[in-house]
């Protein structure tokens, strides 16, 4: 009996690392219409990656697909009541300045949110009216 508990254990740790490498392979790919910001770098619209950097799961690499422009990025954790029922990046728009401001994965009620950066505080002060643009991203295996 102590065998088959030790076994089933076991093989519970062993799933749980599987799904965890599983999922740190993954990344969202989102076609942005529009330039934007994350952080205090501007990208240009275009597709894009979005996937963690390393080990560290609270820092993102946001790649042009083209490779033409990419940002490593710190994030903090964000908590929603309801698991996503789609994979989203979700952007504050001030007049015609986008900035990034959370990503999403489906199925998970924990994202990712990025500080507003000093540059995106500034237009918010004087912005006259602010709206949230919401982008669909589709979850595929990354290619490291």
């Amino acid at each position: 009996m102590k065998k088959q508990v030790l076994l089933l254990a076991s093989l519970f740790v062993l799933s749980m690392i599987a799904a965890q490498t599983v999922q740190a392979q993954q990344s969202l790919v989102v076609n942005v219409p529009f330039d934007f910001t994350a952080g205090n770098t501007a990208l240009p619209a275009g597709e894009y990656s979005v996937q963690k950097w390393g080990k560290d799961t609270s820092v993102l690499l946001i790649q042009c697909a083209d490779q033409s422009a990419s940002v490593i990025i710190p994030t903090m954790a964000a908590i929603s009541s309801e698991r996503q029922s789609e994979s989203k990046l979700v952007f504050h728009r001030y007049g015609d300045r986008y900035f990034l401001s959370q990503v999403w994965t489906e199925g998970n009620s924990r994202g990712r949110e990025l500080s507003k950066s000093k540059r995106e505080k500034e237009i918010a002060i004087i912005a006259q009216n602010e709206s949230r643009v919401t982008l669909s991203a589709t979850l595929t295996a990354s290619h490291k």
